[in-house]
């Protein structure tokens, strides 16, 4: 077999908590494959970056680098500035098969997983009715249309079948509706209990924010209770879904979801932004829609 690396790619934060679930998720993550040298880097805020990152595999005789993002969505991040670093390294090592998985995306596990979260959260709360309880999931937000898009899409699923009042949807940074709007809203609607997710992997400097205007929120609605859950965290679903990214990207069948993404096309709302692609998807292990 080929000598390989898988090099997991994290955000990065600035709260070394977070960064620390990373690694501690990393270590976890060794044992699922084996015979492979396994490393870690990030897209920003902590080191090692990317570059470095697939410098040392390289270093260490890797004649494949598998670079798997743990990462929720695909974001600018995704879509852009891995591919970019990919495309550099290409150029410092070209006898090197360099293969790009695509991010967790929308899965079933995932839902899975915020099952797990929101029993843990519900313990925390007075007993009550799902039906008067709403699901509030809280995103980073993006200035990509696509990836939000991407979020709404999980809360529509979390919401079918499992018999909450609401699941309503709002962003911490960047889009819109705000944190605020998202409580207001659920209470609006007539709420009795809201539980908020966090959808993000691992603690940081949002997530501490979000814990920290929920206690404004308590005393602004005093009388309905409100408890804030886990983050993802190291599930092992996560680490399936890696596997599983990983079997895709050496497959050459990993989807990325190009036709409602502002790299490709322009979008309304979105005309004064151009960008170009350094590394054809076709480069990456990843198989190019139709009609690009």
């Amino acid at each position: 077999m080929m000598a390989e690396a898988v090099l997991l790619v994290g955000h990065g934060s600035r709260e070394a908590e977070g960064n620390a679930q990373f690694e501690a998720f990393v270590e976890r993550v060794r044992p699922a494959f084996p015979g492979r040298v396994t490393r870690h880097c990030y897209i920003e805020l902590a080191t090692p970056g990317i570059p470095e990152g697939i410098d040392q595999c390289v270093a260490q005789g890797a004649a494949r680098v598998v670079v798997l993002p743990v990462i929720l969505f695909s974001s600018g991040h995704a879509k852009l500035e891995i591919p970019y670093e990919i495309d550099e390294a290409q150029g410092r090592h070209p006898g090197v098969d360099f293969r790009y998985a695509r991010p967790l995306g929308v899965d079933p596990r995932i839902l899975a997983i915020l099952d797990e979260r929101l029993a843990e959260a519900a313990v925390r709360m007075p007993p009550g009715d799902r039906a008067e309880t709403a699901v509030l999931l809280v995103g980073r937000g993006s200035s990509d249309p696509d990836a939000n898009g991407d979020l709404f899409k999980i809360a529509r699923m979390l919401w079918e079948g499992r018999g909450f009042g609401w699941v309503e949807t709002c962003f911490i940074g960047i889009a819109k509706p705000d944190y605020p709007t998202g409580i207001w809203r659920c209470v609006t609607l007539g709420a009795r209990r809201v539980i908020v997710v966090p959808y993000m992997l691992f603690t940081g400097v949002l997530v501490k924010r979000m814990e920290a205007q929920l206690e404004g929120f308590r005393r602004d609605f005093q009388g309905i209770p409100m408890v804030l859950a886990g983050t993802l965290g190291g599930h092992p679903k996560l680490i399936e879904i890696l596997v599983e990214r990983h079997r895709e990207a050496l497959e050459g069948t990993a989807l990325m979801n190009c036709l409602l993404c502002k790299y490709r096309m322009v979008l309304t709302g979105h005309e004064h932004e151009h960008y170009s692609h350094r590394a054809p998807a076709s480069d990456l292990g990843l198989a190019a829609p139709k009609g690009a």
